[in-house]
């Protein structure tokens, strides 16, 4: 949980702008420094013959992709409507897309400055979408830390050695950790008074302006906040936020067999696996871009052999371009169309 203050009401100060940066490019620096070692394990790419995987597209190929994006947005909102009361799933997807493109041009708390207006344009106290928003996105990190757990579960099936998967035993116990912090701050007043103070005492380490008392008063009104929507809503939040993940895959698959990679040299359960296991990536910067890929795309050489490297290629191109780029124009239309329905409002 962030330090309490107005800041997400404010924009950037300068020292938290030019710390984002600085955090944002060693992330990106190192997803790329990743990415190209593992490229060059892999061995040399042969582009030209991705470039004519990627001709193998119809025209209804797209189409497929873009409703199934949509869809992906739509659950990856969905936790706002269920966290905060009176807000529509139209509104909250409205919020999340204008939300994410932000994020992809500007530092934080940029995204939760533009959140909060958005919100409070609708009437939302800002109390109440400051904690909603903070929900979104400590079910996300359960989920996505948690996504290895379905990954061992089928390797378990298909009765192979986990190997050096066995690393992402510590995402799930990250994940584990996210849960139970979440699970006892919304129980009593007392658990979240205490976890507000532990969490000040281990950030005051490397943070030492960091006052435990103000973190502790914040984890107490974010329960507040929170508590008449939690019992019904964080089930909900973590069903929608399994389904986009699983969508996110559905997408990924199609891209691969749209592109010829037959069932029969990758099967949905090698792309299953090699999927759960990465998806924690998306810890880096556009949503592990690079990174991600790398570790997918070597796990997928890994089942099938080299002979799927350059049309496994085209279809991580592919699915970046509807994953990252798609949901980046979706939000610019977003934060537009939010635009004209506040100025129309004024002009009334």
């Amino acid at each position: 949980m962030s330090e309490p203050s107005p800041a997400p009401l404010q924009p950037p100060s300068s020292t938290v702008t030019t710390g984002g940066w600085i955090r944002r490019v060693i992330l990106l620096a190192l997803a790329v420094a990743v990415a190209v070692a593992v490229v060059r394990i892999l061995g040399a790419i042969a582009w030209e013959q991705v470039w004519a995987a990627l001709g193998q597209l119809s025209w209804w190929h797209p189409l497929v992709l873009v409703a199934l994006l949509l869809l992906r947005q739509v659950l990856n909102a969905s936790p706002l409507s269920f966290y905060i009361s009176g807000v529509s799933l139209y509104r909250a997807t409205l919020n999340d897309l204008g939300a994410s493109t932000m994020a992809a041009v500007a530092p934080p708390p940029s995204d939760m400055a533009l959140r909060v207006a958005m919100f409070t344009s609708w009437g939302v106290n800002t109390s109440r979408a400051v904690a909603g928003v903070v929900m979104n996105a400590l079910t996300f990190f359960v989920v996505r830390f948690g996504a290895p757990l379905p990954g061992f579960l089928l390797l378990a099936i298909a009765g192979q050695q986990p190997g050096l998967r066995l690393l992402d035993v510590l995402s799930l116990l990250i994940s584990a950790a996210i849960l139970t912090g979440i699970l006892l701050t919304v129980r009593t007043r007392t658990w979240a008074r205490t976890l507000g103070h532990g969490a000040a005492r281990l950030v005051r380490r490397v943070r030492p302006t960091v006052q435990p008392e103000a973190w502790a008063r914040a984890c107490e009104s974010f329960r507040e906040d929170i508590a008449a929507t939690f019992t019904t809503g964080f089930p909900r939040a973590l069903l929608a936020t399994c389904a986009m993940v699983t969508t996110d895959l559905l997408v990924l698959t199609l891209c691969l067999r749209f592109v010829g990679v037959s069932a029969q040299e990758v099967t949905l359960l090698h792309i299953a696996v090699a999927f759960l296991f990465a998806y924690p990536l998306t810890l880096f910067p556009m949503q592990g871009a690079g990174v991600m890929d790398a570790v997918v795309l070597a796990s997928l050489v890994e089942a099938a052999g080299a002979g799927v490297v350059e049309p496994a290629v085209a279809a991580m191109v592919i699915w970046r371009v509807f994953t990252i780029a798609g949901p980046f124009l979706l939000g610019l239309g977003a934060v537009y169309t939010w635009r004209r329905s506040t100025s129309s409002v004024r002009g009334e």
